[in-house]
């Protein structure tokens, strides 16, 4: 897998993608929605204004993949557990923010398989991915949680600590995963590069 974006006028980029990559890439941007969840439409005719202030979970998620995606935002790592002034200010934080941010991820998620659907295959199977400026933005944010949640799930952590998971033997089960983890940064850094002035 060596497939890298190039910018295209008009701040969008362009990836050649061959058969398998659209699979893989579709494929974790499915699992990717499964873990987000369900969004909660309004029901038709319900008030606007009620589903802008509809309070989300207080909790933090149990799964850890869900909890790298949706951290907390008053702890300090360093610290271990925060205390109870710094509980308390999170909580009402994620209430308040959680729904937005699940809609925006299930959003980035969703344009991913939609331009992956819109392809058109060449004889090989393969295509090639024109993105538009604000489809980057969507693409960005997707592969962006596709290498937390894998990222987590291997457990990666500080560079010196991975590099015997980039060394692991072909008949490792975590392999595939970790060549995915590796693919998909690649993609990421070339698709910021594309967009960088």
């Amino acid at each position: 897998m060596s497939s890298h974006f190039e910018p295209r006028g008009g701040g969008g980029a362009a990836v050649a993608l061959d058969e398998v990559e659209i699979a893989i890439l579709r494929s974790l941007a499915v699992q990717l929605l499964e873990l987000i969840g369900p969004g909660d439409e309004p029901a038709e005719g319900a008030d606007p204004l009620a589903a802008l202030f509809a309070e989300g979970p207080s909790e933090p998620p149990s799964d850890p993949a869900l909890a790298r995606l949706f951290p907390e935002a008053y702890a300090d790592p360093e610290a271990g557990t925060p205390d109870e002034e710094l509980r308390a200010a999170s909580s009402e934080f994620r209430r308040f923010t959680e729904n937005d941010l699940r809609t925006r991820k299930r959003e980035d998620a969703l344009a991913v398989v939609r331009s992956l659907d819109a392809l058109t295959p060449a004889g090989d199977g393969g295509a090639v991915l024109e993105l538009a400026a604000d489809d980057c933005l969507h693409w960005l944010g997707a592969l962006n949680d596709l290498r937390l949640t894998i990222g987590t799930r291997l457990d990666v952590g500080d560079e010196d600590e991975n590099e015997d998971l980039y060394r692991l033997p072909d008949s490792d089960p975590r392999k595939p995963m970790v060549m995915a983890y590796l693919w998909l940064g690649a993609l990421q850094e070339t698709l910021v590069e594309t967009l960088m002035p």
